[in-house]
């Protein structure tokens, strides 16, 4: 009777540390899945865009980081009936990668990396593939968001898909003047 419920104890001890051990690992896994950090990255030529990202940040508990152009847009860089502007020009060559200010120097810390920027010819200005180019965007996932007067993020979704097809792209969306709950859905 004795060794009985020694083995018993022995058996009962043994069940507890493996519950123990899954239940450790389980909150190990949640803790890990909700450390998972965002960064909410920009171009906004009027501030449009920017409000966006902003108001995303705050509502997802992201960091933000503005991506800012070497030489800044002047109005008549942005002037889109002009096709000799800036803007119209560098959106004509595919191939135009306008500098930067400067990189994202964490960027590799992120696990999840919005971007966001106004639709330019029914496409991302040119800056953002300098943006996507200039860092090291593989293994995150990678998230656009838009702004626009007019046009939807069709054809932006289809030439990121096309020109950086090793990165995890998931599905973007157009926000104009997005209210916090449409925000907090779209970060979901």
């Amino acid at each position: 009777m004795h060794k009985n419920i020694n083995i018993m104890k022995k058996a009962l001890f043994t069940l507890m540390c493996v519950l123990g051990l899954a239940s450790c690992a389980q909150a190990q896994k949640q803790k890990e899945e909700k450390a998972a950090k965002a960064l909410v990255t920009y171009f906004s030529a009027t501030g449009t865009t920017k409000a966006v990202a902003e108001k995303m940040a705050k509502a997802g508990g992201a960091d933000l980081f503005e991506i800012e152009p070497a030489q800044k847009y002047t109005d008549a860089d942005l002037d889109w009936r002009n096709k000799q502007s800036r803007s119209s020009v560098e959106m004509k060559d595919k191939s135009s990668r306008p500098a930067l200010k400067q990189k994202c120097g964490n960027i590799s810390q992120y696990d999840v990396v919005y971007i966001g920027f106004p639709i330019w010819w029914n496409a991302a200005p040119r800056i953002i593939n300098t943006f996507i180019e200039s860092h090291d965007l593989k293994g995150k996932t990678v998230i656009f968001f838009a702004t626009s007067g007019g046009n939807d993020v069709t054809g932006a979704e289809k030439n990121f898909r096309a020109a950086y097809p090793e990165l995890n792209w998931q599905k973007g969306r157009l926000l104009n003047s997005p209210s916090d709950k449409e925000i907090k859905e779209f970060m979901k």
